[in-house]
């Protein structure tokens, strides 16, 4: 996490969903980061949901100047990854309890306080998997 807050600049929870929800899609893939991977992102085109891109692109390895990132405009916060080499792909989203947590921060130390305490949980229990 200190190499995502370097790179990223602060804690946040949406920084730390992005890191999870990569990590626990490499997991369920069986897939290495960086290269053979496609990322989508929908939900994060404007801040502070955006800050899920840099947790993605850390935890992926996926990078907008490769080209193996994108992100979209949408409602709801979700991802899809494809490994490309078997056409596997699963898709997040987050739980409407994680949801309605991110809706009641107020201010940096809250944030940082939800970020820490999202870190902590099981992935099953923030995202929603589906295949």
């Amino acid at each position: 996490m200190k190499q995502a807050v370097d790179f990223h600049g602060h804690l946040g929870p949406y920084l730390v969903l992005g890191l999870l929800m990569g990590d626990y899609a490499l997991t369920r893939l069986k897939a290495q980061p960086h290269f053979g991977l496609k990322v989508m992102a929908w939900g994060a085109k404007d801040k502070p949901r955006s800050c899920l891109i840099d947790g993605l692109q850390l935890s992926t390895g996926c990078t907008y100047g490769k080209g193996n990132i994108r992100k979209y405009g949408g409602r709801f916060i979700k991802a899809s990854f494809l490994k490309l080499n078997n056409k596997k792909s699963v898709d997040l989203s987050v739980r409407s309890e994680i949801t309605k947590m991110l809706s009641r921060v107020r201010g940096h130390e809250s944030s940082e306080n939800l970020a820490r305490k999202i870190f902590n949980m099981q992935a099953e229990d923030i995202f929603i998997l589906n295949y």
